[in-house]
């Protein structure tokens, strides 16, 4: 009934037709499902470490495994029907493995699409190896050796002026490959221990975000020496920033009392000064080196190693995943945690887990053993818990197109989620030409 009202609304103009979109995509996106129509056949034999479907069409589901291997799925086109063609099955389009000339040795924790289309993808092993792959060819155009096992692999969104694929590996140095030049760029110094998270802003294409074994997660502006910002978990301010319209609306007098408020909230965090800056009184005057060390270059984000990043939408947030157990949602302009309680959960510690978002990023995914969790942002509540997978979850990627999500675990299954109340007739097939070779 509600829809139908919605419906109604955007057909007499009271509702336009981008925000009555936006509701539909987010309702379903809150309805989800084990898929009772669409199936994935894994064509690994290993466990699923890294899930990225292309940003160009939302079609191609590209998965990586420790088995070594790397698969591409087509996940608007069924390879075949079953059940009086209700259930669609989805066999891989191609198979990368250790039979492959160039094929990794090593597990491959990280498989990431070329983010403006897909006749390039990127894979790094634990056989330290970062290659770059032709899609069309599945033969590797440009490779880089890392000095020890890589963890994760990452290139920004919005990038124009650079073709750079950030590394983290076992390494405390994080690095830049140029994709461009087949060469390294430059490389990052300030971890104290191997790099286990590499995420790019979603607002800014010189700006990185690093999560690392040793608790700490760190900004770097790639064009200049040292980080710019280090996460500090004592640093606290309380809920979410308001919109920036309605902050302008603020007058002179309410503007005063929020500022006495949130020193209230902030704890011990509002005596602390800005990463690399020094108290203008006081003997030291001058502004420090950003990659001298000083009490805040040592702050942590987490007891223990920094599993998961994800970055909102609209880059104002940043949520982290520790081998502590916790998750964090961080304000990355005023670079505090936001001290959204999120609800107890238990997460692996021993290897990265890949996290996911809506679209307006009010859920986000989380692997939380053999579960998935859906928390709400903003209040930290289980929103809902999928189960499906028979061993621990280490990935998860929702399809913005379509409001589905994919997981994948140890036990070697990709698992489709889709809304509720989509029917096998309402899937969108996909184009019928204008292919590449590789998906024909």
């Amino acid at each position: 009934m509600q829809t139908w009202k919605q419906i109604r609304d955007r057909e007499a103009g009271k509702l336009p037709s981008r925000a009555f979109a936006n509701r539909i995509k987010s309702n379903r996106a809150s309805d989800l499902q084990l898929s009772n129509h669409k199936d994935l056949v894994s064509s690994h034999k290993g466990a699923i470490n890294s899930l990225q479907i292309d940003l160009t069409e939302g079609r191609y589901l590209l998965s990586a495994a420790s088995d070594a291997s790397v698969a591409v799925y087509d996940v608007q086109r069924p390879s075949e029907y079953e059940g009086g063609g209700v259930i669609c099955k989805h066999r891989s389009i191609f198979v990368v493995d250790k039979q492959h000339e160039a094929g990794h040795k090593y597990a491959v924790s990280s498989a990431i699409w070329y983010p403006i289309d897909t006749g390039l993808f990127v894979t790094g092993s634990y056989d330290h190896l970062i290659n770059v792959w032709d899609t069309n060819t599945t033969q590797v155009v440009v490779n880089f050796k890392m000095p020890g096992k890589v963890y994760r692999t990452a290139m920004s969104t919005i990038a124009t002026s650079h073709m750079l694929i950030a590394a983290g590996t076992e390494d405390v140095q994080v690095r830049l490959c140029d994709i461009s030049s087949g060469a390294f760029a430059h490389t990052l110094s300030g971890h104290r221990d191997g790099v286990m998270n590499v995420e790019w802003s979603t607002s800014s294409e010189w700006v990185l975000i690093t999560g690392g074994c040793d608790g700490a997660v760190r900004f770097w502006d790639i064009r200049r020496a040292g980080c710019f910002q280090v996460l500090d978990q004592s640093r606290t301010q309380l809920g979410r920033r308001s919109p920036i319209l309605k902050r302008s609306l603020i007058t002179k007098d309410s503007s005063t009392k929020l500022r006495v408020a949130q020193k209230k909230h902030n704890g011990i965090g509002n005596k602390q000064q800005p990463i690399g800056r020094v108290p203008s009184k006081g003997p030291m005057k001058q502004r420090l080196h950003p990659g001298m060390l000083s009490t805040q270059d040592r702050a942590t984000a987490h007891y223990g190693a920094v599993t998961g990043l994800k970055v909102t939408e609209g880059g104002l947030y940043l949520l982290s995943a520790g081998s502590d157990s916790r998750l964090r949602l961080w304000d990355v302009e005023s670079s505090c945690d936001t001290l959204v309680n999120f609800e107890t959960v238990r997460l692996q510690t021993s290897k990265p887990i890949q996290l996911a978002t809506t679209q307006d990023s009010t859920l986000v995914f989380v692997p939380c053993m053999r579960t998935v969790k859906a928390f709400d942002m903003w209040s930290g509540n289980t929103y809902t818990t999928l189960r499906g997978h028979y061993e621990c979850v280490n990935a998860c990627w929702f399809n913005q197109q379509d409001q589905e999500l994919y997981t994948g675990g140890n036990d070697r299954q990709i698992l489709v989620w889709s809304p509720a109340r989509l029917n096998a007739d309402q899937m969108d097939e996909g184009p019928t030409e204008d292919q590449d070779n590789w998906s024909s």
